[in-house]
């Protein structure tokens, strides 16, 4: 048991990490936290791309579908590479490709080719999730897992509260004057992970137990002894499917609540920049306390009990979170909402692995995520497209049914699959 005095549950864990597991799994948080940045960019500046190229916020919202509809390629290729290749080496070239193609979202000079740059985003952006998630829980030790969980897998919000900060403290300074101003300006900063990749391949050392695996596969004369990827998942396919769909879920989830929230504040109450961004950044604590309490809770009660309870408990936050008037409510809502919603996603990393078949780990677990990330892709357009539709613009009901109905599936399709808390990430 970890010690329970104030300072020290959560300082616990790390101290009993050897430097090579600190390392990399600072690298993988700090990968998934710069490219959740890069991406929540955008819907920090959605309404300026749309006045920039001169479509409306329901179109510009295509960017998001075309993010999160080519992840699942990313997964599938660079979960590749890293089965093949290495995990190290494969969140080297993730990082760096993510942090090309936010430079040239800077510089696209029509909205085609900014849809181009973000569909190529995606790719790289889907790849980072399921190769870090392995790399680490292959290095890190099966005790306090779910604190680590939780605390990876809020390096997205992480990535959320980096990018609501800059949008306050820097949005309302500039003018909108020349090419290289407003959003364009965030998304060079975006850029700034690839440095993130000459710390990986100078600090960070191989997942030990794909090492491992390399010399146990090495073929014999005469006895070659292939990689059958494919195999493993077809072999596993009724869980893969059930993770793709509870994934699905999850997803609209996430997305459901966070890409157009930020819109909502300033488009249905009037926020300014700087309330929208503070208001951003409260629900983004809630988001990160959730995520590492729900992941650390998950190793006593197991991993599907809490993340049920995290997303049921959503549901009486809805009012406070989607009809409040008053900035400082809207904020304890958001702080509520997303303790609830990255409550439940906080166990995921852990249990998508533990769920995961060993010569697939950086693959079946990311796959399974990024496709959850394709069937709900439309998700931003879909609530802009309702909100037009049946509301006048206004996406407080929209929002508010999101979470309603989200919230249940969650629910039902997480205590549809198994529990496999402990289980051996070592094994290869």
């Amino acid at each position: 048991m970890y010690p329970t005095r104030p300072g020290t549950m959560f300082l616990a864990p790390f101290r009993r990490l050897t430097p090579l597991q600190r390392r990399a799994f600072g690298a993988c948080f700090w990968g998934w936290t710069l490219d959740a940045f890069d991406f929540f960019i955008l819907t920090y500046c959605l309404d300026s791309v749309a006045a920039t190229f001169h479509v409306d916020i329901k179109t510009a919202a295509e960017a998001f579908f075309w993010t999160l509809c080519m992840r699942p390629v990313g997964a599938l290729l660079f979960g590749y590479l890293a089965e093949r290749y290495g995990r190290r080496r494969t969140l080297m070239t993730v990082i760096l490709c993510f942090s090309l193609f936010e430079i040239a979202s800077a510089f696209a000079p029509t909205f085609g080719i900014f849809l181009f740059t973000r569909a190529l985003f995606g790719i790289a952006m889907g790849g980072e999730w399921g190769v870090g998630a392995a790399l680490a829980f292959e290095t890190l030790p099966s005790e306090g897992r779910g604190f680590f969980s939780g605390l990876l897998q809020e390096g997205y919000v992480c990535g959320n509260l980096l990018a609501a900060a800059a949008y306050g403290l820097i949005f309302p300074l500039l003018h909108g004057h020349g090419f290289l101003v407003n959003w364009r300006l965030f998304f060079l900063i975006g850029a700034l992970p690839a440095l993130l990749a000459f710390y990986i391949g100078s600090r960070v050392e191989e997942s030990p137990a794909w090492k491992t695996r390399k010399l146990e596969a090495a073929p014999q004369p005469g006895q070659p002894k292939p990689m059958n990827i494919a195999g493993a998942i077809l072999h596993n396919l009724p869980a893969f499917l059930l993770l793709t769909l509870m994934m699905t879920a999850f997803m609209s989830f996430s997305h459901g609540t966070q890409d157009l929230y930020p819109t909502f504040l300033k488009h249905d109450h009037g926020l300014t920049p700087r309330t929208t961004s503070w208001v951003a950044i409260v629900g983004s604590i809630g988001a990160l306390l959730g995520g590492i309490c729900c992941g650390t809770l998950s190793e006593r009660f197991g991993r599907r009990r809490v993340m049920v309870t995290a997303a049921l408990c959503s549901i009486p936050m809805i009012p406070l979170w989607a009809w409040s008037h008053a900035a400082a409510m809207l904020a304890l809502g958001g702080f509520l909402m997303q303790f609830c919603v990255q409550g439940a996603w906080g166990v995921i990393p852990v249990h998508l692995n533990e769920l995961s078949p060993a010569p697939v780990r950086a693959i079946f677990p990311g796959l399974a995520y990024q496709l959850g990330n394709l069937l709900s892709s439309k998700n931003g357009p879909f609530q802009a497209e309702l909100a037009d539709r049946f509301y006048h613009g206004h996406l407080t009901p929209v929002l508010a049914w999101t979470v309603l109905v989200i919230a249940i599936a969650v629910a039902l399709l997480t205590g549809f699959g198994r529990e496999s808390k402990g289980a051996d990430l070592s094994t290869v």
